[in-house]
């Protein structure tokens, strides 16, 4: 499952640790699954001290997550796209060339559900968003808490045949990490936008969509205008609205909003009618985590990657590949 190497770094930018040392709080933190505060009492020292020997070992190469083998921090291609993008961080899915597309979403939920604990610290405010991407990184968490963190809703309520609920998903997330759960209790999509603002008025209601501007984290995944997109599957919207907005220049779908090659928000009247957080909420949290799989995505991802909409990713090797080609 997750292995952890030790290789000597020669980079000047550290004061020089004991390797063997930092190896070993990453194994009991990896490995042993002790979390930071149980490493800290154990070796005497400050949870907050063995969270910057974590990122150490990480960042000087004494540490590699990986799963089934394959490093999920710290590949070139990684590294190339932090840099393209002015990520924070990029975990890589290896998959394989010839991989199905259902394998390879399912092992990128893998690496989700461990860089969810690689980004989001104790006392965190995390934004949970809807779909099957997001779905299967809730299954895919193991049982660890993360210390007085809470979870929020971010979407309403849609119907799926395939999917959990946006409520759902939430809620598996927040019961996987030990943390408090706050819902959105409301659609999504409303069937008008004077209805659509009439419920943000309601107190409960406007209180709930209050909390996600003070978000700290927010796991999202964009979603591609192609055939398959679970736009039209969803029954969001009917294929002749989809048409019209790929005619004017829509290429994703994030939290309820579609997006331009620029990552700007397209202005659609079905947004009117949305219950969500908006995308300058998005954009003003300060850990932004979108997971991705599948090159049909390029377009969706590359367009929320140039509006800001990430800080840190979580994609397949042939989708970064993609990106770094465009």
């Amino acid at each position: 499952m997750k292995q952890l190497k030790q290789k000597f770094n020669n980079s000047p930018n550290y004061i020089l640790r004991d390797d063997g040392y930092l190896a070993n709080i990453a194994l009991l933190y990896y490995q042993e699954g002790l979390n930071q505060s149980e490493i800290a009492t154990r070796l005497g020292l400050s949870r907050t001290t063995i969270l910057n020997y974590l990122k150490e070992g990480r960042d000087r190469g004494i540490v590699d997550i990986r799963v089934n083998g394959d490093t999920l921090n710290s590949s070139t291609i990684a590294r190339d796209l932090v840099q393209k993008y002015n990520l924070e961080g990029v975990y890589v899915a290896y998959v394989g060339k010839k991989s199905k597309s259902d394998f390879s979403l399912r092992h990128t939920a893998r690496v989700a559900a461990l860089a969810l604990h690689d980004i989001i610290n104790p006392g965190d405010l995390l934004g949970v968003a809807w779909g099957e991407t997001i779905k299967l990184i809730g299954e895919q968490l193991p049982n660890r808490e993360i210390p007085s963190t809470e979870v929020c809703q971010v979407i309403g309520s849609m119907e799926s045949d395939r999917l959990l609920s946006a409520e759902d998903c939430a809620i598996q997330i927040a019961n996987k990490i030990g943390a408090q759960c706050h819902t959105l209790h409301a659609p999504a999509i409303l069937s008008s936008s004077s209805l659509a603002k009439a419920l943000r008025s309601e107190p409960t209601i406007k209180k709930q969509l209050k909390r996600l501007e003070n978000l700290n984290a927010i796991l999202t995944s964009v979603g591609d205008l192609t055939e398959s997109t679970h736009v039209l599957s969803s029954g969001l919207i009917k294929r002749k609205h989809l048409d019209q907005i790929i005619e004017s220049g829509g290429v994703g779908f994030l939290c309820g909003y579609f997006i331009k090659t620029n990552g700007d928000t397209l202005h659609y009247p079905l947004q009117d009618c949305t219950i969500s957080i908006t995308p300058d909420e998005i954009r003003k949290t300060p850990k932004r985590i979108m997971v991705a799989s599948g090159e049909k995505k390029l377009h969706a991802v590359k367009a929320a990657l140039m509006g800001g909409h990430a800080t840190h990713v979580v994609l397949d090797e042939n989708l970064i590949l993609e990106l770094l080609k465009t």
